[in-house]
């Protein structure tokens, strides 16, 4: 994982970092695939993290393609309440640039659309 030199995960860099508003997809069907375009642009971070808005979302997967052109599958298999968000889930290797992540997920309730959002942690 990352070189951080802050106290051990999960009381690491990650959770006392600067919080960066990456984007979001809205869970469209029961299951979705939904890509959030990051870039360059944005710098580099230890972690990120979700959080979900107006219905409660599954996630299957996420993958996190990287400006080197690595890609990494974390693992994020856990249903996050509407209002919820995942703990920072720490990248490998020092900072990393994020080009996009890829989200696979599905709603447990068929009345709300709901919100994910990405957020980078420095």
């Amino acid at each position: 994982m990352g070189s951080c030199l802050c106290s051990p995960w999960p009381l690491g860099c990650a959770q006392h970092g600067e919080r960066v508003y990456l984007g979001s997809a809205h869970v469209d069907g029961g299951a979705d695939h939904d890509v959030i375009k990051v870039g360059r642009h944005d710098g580099k971070f230890h972690a990120i993290q979700l959080t979900v808005d107006t219905g409660a979302v599954e996630f299957d997967r996420v993958l996190v393609h990287f400006g080197n052109g690595s890609r990494e599958d974390l693992p994020v298999r856990e249903a996050v309440p509407a209002g919820g968000r995942t703990q920072p889930i720490e990248l490998p290797g020092d900072r990393c640039i994020i080009e996009s992540v890829e989200l696979w997920y599905r709603k447990a309730a068929w009345e709300h659309r709901p919100k994910v959002s990405l957020f980078g942690i420095r």
